[in-house]
């Protein structure tokens, strides 16, 4: 199958008849082409996501309604839209999903009458809840955990511990959910999936690096908790030690479809002593008979093992780096384009020349108004572009970090 359908092109000019220009950009993301959506159709619905004249509600609601087609295709391009506009759109977006009860119930869905269709509609829905996940922890949290600000003095490393011990099972539950699509390299068989599986290794990385640096902060206060807390602690840190290798096989994945090598970061365990150490340290405090390490022991284990995390840490900074410098060079592009344009349209000039002579006459003494050129105006004597067909970037253009918090007072869920 490929192309658009009789139906997708029927669907698109309805909504050119309404006048729906989201609908008809949904439409068109969504088709039944086994591609994934294409960027100008993503560009354009992330543009909308941050004018405030556009209804986010309905552009949500339009995006579960081609979650209803039977077709696997549409269905799963529906749901790529919606993650995308959840990674890159305003936070207004996301903020919506998460207020609402219900988002995807896709667990039954089955295409039975398509190519491919009992493999992709498996993916489907195990992508499905996953997107539920994260909306349901930025319901709990306020925050989206990819987008967060990280570092020495980012949002993990600073929270305290019992906010932390709260907060770091949430970001767990949305890495399980995540790594439950298990897909492998031979069932990466078309663009549609592979869009997805895109999205998902970016989360990953950046989910993956929020929960690294709060277990960093969770070891380092680990051995002045109470008792109670040690134990969440543990019981965390031994998880967040399974999840480290069930991520790194999700990486093996990524690199044999041919993402870049550059991209994938490092997975550094700390040593085995610090976990002997931390338990060694819970049995003390249970009064358990047990041999704990003298201070300078534990002190040097803690800090070897920090160190090992943290390297893990700067190993996963180099696809926001890779990711800002691509956004910087096009950002540099557009500008330049736009150069170009202005200088076309400022070269532009009227025909005739200085011995050109007006064939009609007239008795009448006036003063002609100052002759502007084609496509230019003037504001305030400052020559102004005609509209220009608008161009619309992948929200990384901003230039704001995506990845510190969003501007603004965020929206509290219970």
């Amino acid at each position: 199958m490929s192309g658009q359908s009789i139906t997708d092109r029927i669907a698109a000019a309805q909504h050119s008849m309404t006048g729906s220009a989201i609908s008809k950009a949904v439409c068109k993301a969504t088709t039944h082409e086994v591609s994934g959506p294409k960027k100008k159709h993503l560009d354009y619905l992330i543009h909308c996501t941050n004018e405030m004249n556009v209804n986010i509600p309905q552009l949500a609601d339009t995006l579960f309604e081609r979650t209803a087609n039977s077709s696997w295709v549409v269905v799963f391009k529906a749901l790529i839209t919606t993650h995308h506009l959840m990674m890159y759109g305003n936070e207004r977006f996301i903020q919506y999903l998460a207020s609402r009860n219900t988002l995807f119930n896709l667990n039954n869905f089955l295409d039975k009458g398509a190519l491919q269709g009992y493999d992709m509609s498996t993916f489907i829905r195990r992508y499905s809840r996953y997107l539920n996940e994260k909306a349901m922890s930025y319901r709990l949290v306020a925050v989206d955990f990819t987008k967060m600000k990280r570092g020495i003095d980012g949002v993990m490393r600073t929270m305290n511990t019992e906010k932390l011990i709260k907060t770091l099972p949430i970001i767990q539950n949305q890495l399980d959910a995540l790594l439950d699509f298990q897909a492998n390299p031979n069932e990466l068989t078309n663009g549609v999936i592979n869009s997805a599986f895109m999205l998902l290794f970016k989360d990953s990385i950046r989910l993956f690096a929020a929960y690294n640096e709060g277990v960093i902060n969770l070891l380092e206060k680990y051995f002045d908790m109470k008792k109670n807390q040690c134990k969440d602690a543990l019981d965390i840190y031994k998880k967040f030690l399974y999840r480290m290798t069930k991520l790194s096989e999700f990486l093996k994945v990524a690199e044999q479809v041919g993402i870049d090598q550059g991209d994938i970061p490092d997975l550094s365990q700390a040593p085995s002593s610090l976990l002997e150490a931390l338990e060694q340290h819970l049995a003390s405090l249970e009064g358990k008979k047990t041999k704990e390490l003298n201070a300078d022991t534990r002190a040097s284990t803690l800090s070897s093992a920090v160190s090992s995390l943290s390297s893990t840490g700067m190993s996963f900074s180099r696809m926001d780096e890779k990711e800002k410098q691509q956004a910087l060079e096009e950002e540099q592009a557009r500008l330049q384009a736009l150069k170009v344009t202005w200088n076309q349209t400022g070269e532009k000039k009227l025909t005739g020349g200085q011995n050109w002579q007006n064939k009609t006459m007239s008795t009448t003494q006036w003063s002609p108004a100052p002759v502007v050129p084609p496509q230019m105006g003037q504001m305030g004597g400052v020559p102004v572009m005609a509209p220009q067909p608008m161009m619309y970037n992948q929200p990384v253009l901003r230039p704001t970090n995506p990845f510190a918090p969003m501007p603004g007072a965020q929206m509290q869920f219970m």
